[in-house]
């Protein structure tokens, strides 16, 4: 698609109904957008940039994130079936009660990030930076936490049953606790 051709920008489009599957995305910018009815299936996007946009009922099965940005958007009624984010910067996006469940996120920022309700069991979400992200109801059942900044953490409210972590990050979450941690 010459329209999304590589550095090729995009500032507060209405999109409705794009098909982007199987489509190979580089090095496009868009930016305050709103995409509605989106479907990204089976797209490779490498540095690929989302600046305060808005994902309404868009699908992205099987889509891949190669250090992307999706700094500040929305994602409101969106799935993520075999979605997969490898590094870039996520911070400050709303995923409110998404099911990241089969989604493999590794070293991205996610920074402030509002996880609300959102649904990760059994995902991987290895080596974010979650610091100040909103995680209350969240569901990280199982998930493979490997790595992830846990600080935000709060087992009171997050659901964390057989979530895999390291060492470190069980020291941080029993402090989260208010526990006291003594040598014997």
């Amino acid at each position: 698609m010459t329209e999304f051709a590589k550095g090729s920008r995009h500032q507060g489009r209405r999109f409705s109904g794009l098909d982007l599957c199987e489509i190979d995305l580089e090095g496009v910018e868009f930016s305050e957008c709103v995409f509605h009815d989106a479907r990204f299936n089976c797209s490779q996007q490498t540095d690929v940039a989302y600046l305060n946009c808005r994902f309404v009922n868009s699908n992205f099965f099987d889509a891949s994130f190669t250090n992307c940005k999706a700094v500040g958007s929305t994602f409101e009624r969106c799935t993520f079936d075999l979605t997969g984010v490898d590094g870039g910067d996520w911070s400050f996006i709303t995923l409110t009660r998404a099911d990241l469940g089969t989604a493999t996120f590794t070293g991205a920022r996610m920074r402030e990030a509002d996880l609300t309700g959102t649904r990760c069991r059994n995902g991987t979400m290895r080596g974010l930076d979650l610091s100040g992200a909103q995680l209350g109801g969240a569901d990280f059942t199982g998930c493979d936490l490997r790595g992830t900044d846990l600080q935000a953490f709060d087992p009171r409210v997050t659901e964390m049953r057989d979530a895999v972590i390291t060492v470190d990050q069980a020291v941080t979450l029993a402090m989260a606790l208010g526990l006291q941690i003594r040598e014997v």
